[in-house]
């Protein structure tokens, strides 16, 4: 169940579903005159972003990519929005190197923010240099010219086209730091429920993944990796293997071995054989410790202050709390796939990472060639949040392109290669504590996170799992943590809250002992986590309602708002808890993400089972603001997805290793939720701020749904759990 609470912005306040009063303030939902968006300033051509043909097809360019989130449909709504257009007659192209403008990584939820917003003022341009050449060319003012459909209209009758109107370079025009004025009339596709243009396949079973891809001539790859991280290749012997039907070559490059093949199951049979014929040297290389806290701790650290604001020592109630969570999985459904082909001194990669131009850059130094030599195509991954095997997978592929010269070569990684050797989510401490004033609030605020970096996505070819591997290897390039406000293993660390006194120290682990990037959300999940669950535990010591107490805490309204909405939509303030065998209990968390983009409130209720150690979520509440909404259903699937995923990551999820290698390499050893532990239901209520900028909702669920779950689990036995995940044995013990 459902709900969109509109806001009058002209007003600056409405009456949210519920009672709860939500208030709208001024901010600009363009940038300042002088400065065009992020996209559009390092892309500012017009026709970079849209072109129009003579047979009427408009086509969109997008430098981000589609992962499942609904970004195709939302940046069609932007732009038809603005052309008073269909969305269907739109045309969108996303991420290709030599098509699309360079807009880094779809990472961060910020594909709306600065794609959608560039497509915007484009757009708004694109239709405003139409309009004088429909004047022009109708001889009548632009103010009496009607747009529908594609035309312009004259009040005599007299029509032109856009493919009329643009025979040449009319769009070959820089953009202008002044946005174009709102188009006339009522909005044609922003605000609603359009249909994703992305499903149909995937619900038919037609081509709509990578994995799906197929090309004349192709050939099958398959890589056999080293037993372990540390494992030398003494010898192999490839006679044998290069007898087996269909194999093509062999290829080895120091501990990068691989097959080829004309099919892809003699693929799979011949790189079985490889491995069988291989000979490894496997090293204890990995340290044990008892605990992720013990183990995080023992790594060397730099200290980076991120908060420094108030004073310390303000008397009062102390309280203190540790905070951990493992490594863990992208845990794609779908293992990493790239093809690959090497005609002529230039390579063509298809591939599902989220940054096909740092890809390129990788790509370039790797195989010791220039940019220009190699274009990198987007398709969709079956199953791609943050950086898994689909940069590495696709280094694979560029590597036996080389090798075989003509044929566009696929490879396919197997299920262990994937949860063996993709990049983890980075494991976490926190240490927090804060001091409760006579006037029941926080008077002081301690915070401390510890952990590896959670961003080496390509840009170097030493990010590249086979660069590694080869006799010549590149070295990883030493991470950096990314700088505040937006953060990598710091992000959201910083509460939302206003506390007078406050520190908060990032310490950066600089190596980690398993490689490490971005996995969805990077540090907001477990910061949130963090903050969050402590919130619970100082409204409690004071006494108050944890909903009640994070009021007193806030001083944004949006921020209120959400909190209210999701409060008054949960049935806070009436919950009763019910009776039976098993206990319930309720739980509460917001954040916004990254401090600066999407808010999120969430109220969930538990059912615990004391004998089994099983939580499950009966029932869950969300309120959400991402300022003017394009798509609501692509919203509320954002936050239900992110709701469904942090379920999984808070009860499931945690990457188990020994001293050589990774051992949860398949779903028994690594387990995800399952359809039956989804929650029975799940309501999301929007709160549209029209003409307000477009704030990213992908990760905004993940860290209050977390902590919303462990809140609950205290509220209905007692045990405060501060360790990810909450899986059966872990609650068993407790």
């Amino acid at each position: 169940m459902s709900e969109q609470v509109p806001c009058n912005a002209g007003r600056r306040r409405f009456i949210a579903a519920g009672g709860a009063l939500t208030l709208s303030f001024a901010m600009p939902a363009w940038p300042a005159s002088g400065e065009l968006p992020k996209s559009l300033d390092k892309t500012p051509w017009l026709d970079a972003w849209i072109r129009i043909g003579a047979d009427e097809r408009i086509t969109v360019f997008t430098g981000k990519v589609e992962l499942g989130q609904g970004i195709k449909t939302a940046l069609l709504q932007v732009a038809a929005d603005e052309l008073r257009l269909p969305v269907g007659r739109l045309l969108l192209v996303t991420a290709d190197t030599e098509r699309t403008p360079d807009e880094g990584l779809t990472a961060g939820s910020n594909s709306m923010k600065d794609s959608g917003t560039a497509l915007r003022h484009a757009a708004g341009q694109v239709r405003a240099r139409l309009t004088e050449l429909a004047a022009t060319r109708l001889s009548v003012p632009a103010a009496m010219l009607a747009l529908k459909d594609g035309a312009f209209v004259a009040p005599g009758g007299g029509r032109v086209t856009f493919g009329q109107l643009v025979t040449g370079q009319e769009l070959h025009v820089r953009a202008t730091p002044d946005p174009a004025p709102p188009a006339p009339g009522p909005k044609t596709a922003i605000g609603k429920s359009v249909p994703r243009v992305d499903i149909p396949p995937k619900l038919t079973g037609g081509r709509a993944y990578i994995q799906d891809l197929r090309l004349p001539q192709m050939v099958h790859a398959r890589v056999v990796r080293p037993p372990s991280q540390a494992a030398r290749l003494i010898e192999v012997d490839s006679a044998a293997v290069m007898r087996l039907p269909g194999v093509l070559k062999v290829v080895r490059d120091g501990r990068f071995l691989a097959v080829i093949a004309d099919g892809e199951y003699r693929a799979v049979k011949a790189a079985t054989a490889l491995a069988r014929a291989a000979r490894w040297e496997t090293p204890a290389s990995l340290p044990k410790h008892p605990d992720i806290a013990s183990l995080v701790r023992a790594q060397p650290a730099q200290p980076y202050p991120i908060l420094e604001r108030g004073a310390p020592g303000t008397p009062g109630k102390t309280l203190r709390a540790t905070y951990t969570r493992p490594f863990q999985l992208h845990g794609s459904i779908g293992p990493s796939c790239a093809v690959a082909q090497f005609i002529d001194g230039r390579y063509t990669v298809w591939t599902h990472s989220q940054g096909v131009f740092p890809l390129r850059g990788a790509l370039a130094e790797l195989l010791g060639v220039k940019d220009g030599t190699i274009r990198c195509i987007h398709l969709e991954g079956a199953g791609c949040y943050g950086h898994n095997g689909a940069d590495d997978v696709a280094a694979d592929a560029a590597l036996l392109a080389r090798a075989l010269p003509g044929r566009p070569v696929r490879v396919q990684w197997m299920r262990e290669e994937e949860h063996a050797w993709e990049p983890l989510g980075a494991a976490m401490v926190v240490d927090v504590a804060a001091t409760l004033g006579l006037d029941g609030r926080i008077a002081d605020w301690q915070y401390a996170v510890l952990t590896p970096s959670h961003n080496q996505r390509p840009g170097k070819a030493g990010n590249l799992l086979a660069a590694t591997h080869l006799a010549r290897p590149f070295t990883p390039p030493v991470p950096k943590p990314s700088p505040q406000p937006e953060g990598s293993g710091d992000r959201n660390a910083i509460p939302y809250y206003a506390i007078p006194n406050a520190r908060v120290t990032h310490h950066f682990q600089p190596q980690a002992i398993l490689r490490t990037s971005a996995l969805r959300g990077l540090g907001a999940y477990c910061n949130v986590f963090a903050i969050e669950s402590f919130m619970d535990e100082l409204a409690r010591a004071a006494n108050a309602d944890p909903v009640e107490f994070r009021l007193r805490h806030l001083s944004d309204p949006r921020a209120i708002d959400v909190v209210k909405l999701a409060a008054s939509k949960f049935g806070w303030s009436s919950y009763r808890r019910p009776q039976g065998t098993t206990r319930r209990g309720r739980g509460f968390a917001f954040a916004r993400y990254k401090n600066l983009l999407a808010y999120c409130a969430l109220a969930v209720e538990v059912e615990v089972a004391l004998e089994t150690g099983l939580v499950r979520i009966v029932r869950a509440q969300a309120a959400v603001d991402c300022g003017e909404i394009v798509n609501p259903d692509g919203v509320r699937n954002q936050i239900e997805g992110g709701i469904v995923q942090s379920t999984s990551w808070t009860l499931l999820e945690k990457v188990r290793y020994d001293e050589q290698k990774v051992l949860t390499v398949d779903w028994a050893s690594y387990p995800i939720l399952r359809f039956t532990q989804v929650p029975d239901t799940v309501g999301v209520h929007l709160i549209d701020r029209p003409g307000q900028p477009f704030l990213g909702t992908g990760e905004a669920a993940q860290g209050p749904a977390a902590a919303a779950i462990a809140n609950a689990v205290f509220d209905a036995c007692g045990l405060r759990m501060r360790d990810l995940p909450l899986d059966r044995q872990r609650m068993r013990r407790a």
